[in-house]
């Protein structure tokens, strides 16, 4: 099966065609694309170190622009399928429902993340309070105007285009706000998955490239054995070492908590736990003349060699999906934003899945409750049951002896 364009997207400007021809013509079509690959990788590289730079909001801001564009990359291949069927205020309907689950996700961030401006502000407890109502009332204000819109002749086809719109929901947005929720626990946990599939990406392009011979899954015919396992092991050590460099900075391994006097400060610093202060391990003996008796290592290493290892052996299969799904619409790629790469659903087809495995690893192995999670919720609570809380945490406290 052929790959052709990605219909709609623009051709390639004639001055970029001819400084393109003119630096790169004398290369191999394979040397060229090695180029261009290089070059807008290195880009991508200086503007997450500028959002980075920005700060906790810069980078929830930056996974929003992104999380937009690949819910639009997604729903337009959709939309250039059935365009024919010219189906009344449905792009308006699918862009509703994005809107409706972006206030549904990030409104919950409000009790747990940025509960100081409670104190400020008395608007905020009036939407954590009926939070969940006022977007059941959203998705339920889009569920009737879908039936409205039904029309005669067409119902099959609405329906899929209306699965097809929830489908790239639970992809693209549930997944993109488990990527703020990592964020949140510290820069550490949202920087080594993100790194971790850039580095097996990379890898797998570099080992494919100059030894790639077996083609690994049909899917991807450009995918090799010997990328696919060059990568694995490139990322296992990266994880370990990078791993290392990240839990020496506050920056980074602190959880991130906003102060009273600005939404825009983020503190980032902490007496680092367990999992970022150095501990010692036994060597096994037959390593012993090499690394004696014992060595000191972060245990966040050893979470990074676990996050490195499904990075490289199963978020691949992230983007295997995606690849199944251009080729049953026989497009090449989801758009053609970035020269050598494609759109951005094409760089985030694994990050997406990593992020999910993130998320269920540090709730499941990692994370303990935080006291500002706890006081969030009970900055959300009326006086009344504030009272009540602190009188039965009293009681609490006496019962065990642990206040007088």
């Amino acid at each position: 099966m052929s790959l052709r364009r990605r219909e709609g997207s623009p051709a390639p400007s004639p001055a970029s065609s001819s400084m393109e021809t003119k630096v790169l013509g004398n290369l191999t079509p394979k040397w060229r694309n090695w180029w261009i690959r290089g070059f807008t990788t290195a880009l991508l590289f200086a503007l997450l170190a500028f959002v980075l730079w920005i700060g906790p909001l810069g980078i929830m801001f930056g996974v929003l622009v992104c999380q937009v564009k690949c819910f639009h990359e997604v729903i337009s291949i959709g939309h250039r399928k059935y365009k024919e069927h010219d189906f009344l205020y449905f792009r308006t309907l699918q862009w509703y429902f994005l809107i409706a689950s972006n206030y549904f996700f990030y409104g919950e961030l409000l009790p747990t993340t940025f509960f100081i401006f409670f104190r400020t502000g008395n608007y905020l407890p009036f939407l954590v309070r009926y939070h969940l109502f006022l977007s059941f009332l959203m998705y339920v204000g889009g569920i009737v105007a879908f039936v409205l819109t039904l029309k005669k002749g067409c119902y099959r086809m609405q329906f899929k285009m209306f699965g097809w719109t929830h489908v790239t929901l639970l992809v693209v947005v549930t997944q993109s706000h488990l990527l703020v929720q990592n964020l949140f626990e510290g820069m550490f946990w949202f920087m080594i998955p993100l790194l971790l599939v850039v580095c097996n990406d990379i890898m797998a392009y570099v080992f494919g490239f100059f030894f790639g011979r077996t083609s690994l899954i049909q899917l991807s015919p450009k995918k090799t054995w010997e990328g696919f396992i060059g990568a694995f092991f490139s990322t296992i050590v990266f994880g370990f070492f990078f791993a290392n460099i990240l839990a020496r900075f506050q920056f980074f391994a602190c959880p991130v908590e906003y102060r009273e006097d600005s939404i825009t400060a983020a503190t980032l610093s902490c007496k680092p736990g367990y999992i970022f202060t150095q501990q010692p391990y036994d060597v096994p003996s037959i390593f012993h003349p090499l690394l004696g008796a014992t060595v000191h290592l972060f245990p966040a290493q050893l979470h990074a060699v676990v996050l490195a290892a499904f990075a490289s052996s199963i978020a691949p299969f992230g983007g295997f999906m995606a690849s199944g799904f251009k080729r049953a619409f026989e497009v090449k790629d989801f758009d053609d934003l970035i020269p050598g790469h494609g759109g951005l659903m094409d760089r985030f087809d694994c990050q997406y899945l990593m992020a999910t495995f993130a998320y269920v690893y540090i709730v499941t192995f990692v994370h303990a409750v935080k006291p500002n999670y706890v006081l969030g919720l009970f900055m959300a609570m009326s006086a009344e049951e504030q009272i009540s809380l602190y009188h039965n945490i009293q009681d609490y406290l006496k019962e065990h002896s642990l206040i007088q």
